[in-house]
């Protein structure tokens, strides 16, 4: 094992002389966001295959087909073949039975409903159906990732169930993100369980994607990490801008789910930039921001964006790891919006002459990368503390052996505290404790799961242990 880097020879070893001491080093002088990250795990030939399959052609057929449906707002008509969320559900299941037909066995496709009481933007009781695929995992099936995007659509009033509400944008390219997935990974095998979800509800209150999680949450299920595409369908800005090869991942820092003790402990430790959230989005841009996506990754630290909410809401309220993907400048003549044009000739409404498919295409790539490589990955390690009975300028961590039948061992990095990602990776081999000649007091730690295949989990962020 390569022994652990001193404070003097880390803080001024050259790039080279860093790797020697087994640590990554960025390129010095560039400028962030140029670079891939110290952590960053090249795209597999397993992944780049998969990637290759996702098919730009089939997401837009699946935009205008759920744009055929006329109106897919919650309230609308739940028996009618042809229009309304009932006959955009119906055919929702039936592509994601035909992936599950393709799967072996693997894949599972279901409707999941319950009725919603009357409330604020629910003014009778009204049947909420999230339409599900799960991929069983064929290693470790009990760790659950879950991807989503919402299938109802809205106009102007939000009330207004009858009117066209074509919803391209917001949220058919989401959905359509979820179900070419869902075909792509079908008929592959991942060690961990994938969960596609295209819930309902949204526009009226995140109701479909809060049962979801509550009913993972009430069966104990391990999610690890929780991603939903929420207008990912265009490249273009309000002024015309373009920009096709960015996507924005907002994710949290301080926990939608934290109590008052967790407040405490990261009020001490300043880890207000290091939830589970926030390394989920570190791990994204590891995977997902290279060649094999065409993508640049623009991690957003909120939540989401002022005065909107998505479905990851639900999931960080019950402490599940979760993130919101949109585009990088939304137009919001094509969302929300009555289909009309203005005096001045001006169109409006959300329509697929909008959406720029092969931009979703990417942006389903970067699902890809990041979903994959968390299913095949060792999961997030748990139990890693950072050792405090004694107040030393070294730093031990600790942490608890996964179950993973090819893991490998592990690996601890580092960054300055005013850094946003990890700058420094040390491997320590098969172990569950390793000592760092670096003070805690000074720098953020955290500790890394690697398998058999070179393959990294996301960060655990330590916690102080007496």
């Amino acid at each position: 094992m390569r022994p652990s880097p001193s404070r003097r020879t880390v803080l001024t070893a050259t790039a080279a002389g860093a790797t020697a001491l087994g640590v990554s080093t960025p390129a010095e002088a560039a400028p962030a966001g140029s670079r891939p990250p110290a952590t960053a795990q090249p795209p597999t030939r397993e992944l780049r295959a998969l990637l290759r399959e996702i098919d730009s052609a089939r997401i837009e057929a699946t935009v205008r087909k759920l744009v055929s449906f006329g109106t897919r707002h919650t309230l609308s008509v739940q028996d009618d073949p042809a229009r309304g969320i009932g006959a955009a559900r119906d055919w929702l299941l039936a592509e994601l039975s035909s992936y599950a037909a393709a799967s072996g066995g693997r894949m599972t496709a279901e409707l999941q409903s319950y009725v919603q009481e009357p409330g604020p933007r629910i003014p009778e009781a009204t049947r909420i159906t999230n339409v599900l695929a799960t991929l069983s995992g064929s290693v470790t099936p009990d760790r659950i990732y879950v991807v989503s995007g919402h299938y109802d659509s809205r106009v102007t009033d939000v009330m207004d169930a009858t009117s066209d509400a074509p919803g391209a944008d917001d949220d058919a390219s989401g959905v359509a993100v979820v179900l070419e997935l869902a075909r792509v990974m079908a008929k592959r095998r991942p060690a961990s369980t994938i969960v596609f979800a295209a819930v309902a509800g949204e526009e009226q209150g995140l109701f479909g994607s809060a049962y979801l999680a509550q009913q993972l949450k009430a069966a104990g299920s391990d999610v690890q990490g929780m991603f939903t595409n929420d207008i990912v369908g265009s490249s273009t800005a309000d002024d015309g801008t373009r920009d096709p090869y960015t996507i924005r991942l907002f994710a949290e820092g301080v926990p939608s789910s934290e109590t008052a003790e967790q407040a405490a402990i990261r009020r001490s430790v300043g880890g207000e930039n290091d939830s589970a959230t926030r390394q989920l989005a570190r791990f994204v841009r590891d995977v997902a921001d290279n060649d094999a996506t065409d993508m640049n990754i623009r991690v957003i630290y909120r939540r989401d964006r002022y005065r909107r909410g998505g479905d990851h809401i639900p999931f960080l309220e019950r402490g599940y790891p979760a993130a919101r993907f949109t585009e990088p400048a939304e137009d919001f003549a094509h969302q929300h919006q009555d289909v009309r044009v203005d005096e001045t000739g001006k169109q409006y409404g959300d329509l697929p002459e909008f959406c720029d498919f092969d931009y979703v295409g990417r942006v389903a790539k970067v699902n890809g990368a990041a979903l994959w490589t968390l299913a095949q990955a060792p999961g997030t390690p748990r139990g890693a503390k950072i050792i405090t009975t004694n107040l030393t300028n070294a730093t031990e961590l600790v942490w608890t052996r996964g179950t993973e039948p090819d893991l490998a061992g592990y690996e601890v990095v580092w960054r300055e505290t005013t850094a946003p990602e990890w700058t420094h990776v040390i491997p320590v081999g098969d172990a569950t404790t390793h000592e760092v000649d670096l003070s805690k007091d000074n720098v953020f730690l955290g500790v890394r799961a690697v398998n058999g295949s070179g393959l990294r989990s996301p960060v655990a962020f330590p916690d102080p242990q007496a």
